[in-house]
């Protein structure tokens, strides 16, 4: 009648997801993007390991999607001048990276990438904080 556990928790998951997205500021929304990017990282890593290869290219994919289609696609050159032109730089080596991971197998280029979006999303997440804690 309800399906089963696995297809009720995906679907929590995604309502949470939706709201979490329709109730974020757009600072919240990259970290969102960072995490999501990250977390993909993670699952392609542990699919690297269990050599199950369509988990794999398809968790790489998801992080690629989200850097090039998120992350990249939300910088604004304009307001950001060359740090902007800096971003989409890294995020172009990091989805180059991704995909020699995925074609070599290399798990050391997983985390290469992972320590990239970590040190983004930090520094992300202290601009974040910073404009919070100024007055209005």
């Amino acid at each position: 009648m309800f399906g089963s556990s696995a297809n009720r928790a995906s679907a929590y998951a995604r309502v949470g997801v939706e709201t979490g997205v329709t109730a974020a500021n757009p600072h919240k929304l990259v970290l969102m993007l960072f995490d999501g990017a990250l977390a993909s990282i993670s699952v392609a890593g542990a699919a690297m390991e269990r050599k199950d290869i369509p988990a794999k290219g398809q968790a790489v994919s998801r992080a690629i999607e989200i850097i090039a289609n998120g992350l990249s696609a939300s910088l604004d050159k304009e307001a950001g001048g060359e740090l902007a032109f800096r971003l989409e730089a890294l995020y172009e080596y990091m989805t180059d990276r991704l995909l020699h991971a995925n074609l070599r197998n290399d798990p050391a280029a997983l985390e290469e990438v992972a320590g990239l979006l970590r040190q983004l999303r930090e520094a992300w997440e202290g601009i974040g904080e910073q404009v919070g804690a100024q007055p209005a």
